[in-house]
C-alpha cells in the first residue's frame, strides 16, 4: 500500500503556490514535505494542517494505492 500526493502537487500547481509557501502557510516541517515528496505516509495532524491552509478535503490532497498481489 502506497500513498500517492499527486492531487496535492496539481492544486499547489493551480494555485502557483510552491512546497516552500505551502510548509510556512500550513506549519508542517520540511521532512513532512520530503515524505510526501516521496509518496510515503505523513501523520493525519499534517494532512489536516494542509487542508485548513488549503481549504479542502483530505480526499482532495492523497489517493492511497493498493497493491495488486
Amino acid at each position: 500500500m502506497q500513498a500517492s500526493y499527486d492531487k496535492l502537487w496539481k492544486m499547489l500547481i493551480d494555485k502557483k503556490m510552491n512546497r516552500t509557501e505551502l510548509r510556512e502557510l500550513s506549519g508542517i516541517s520540511s521532512n513532512v514535505i520530503a515524505k510526501m515528496g516521496r509518496n510515503e505516509f505523513v501523520s493525519m495532524d499534517s494532512l489536516a494542517k494542509i487542508c485548513v491552509a488549503l481549504q479542502c478535503n483530505i480526499g482532495d490532497l492523497v489517493d492511497i494505492l493498493i497493491d495488486k498481489d
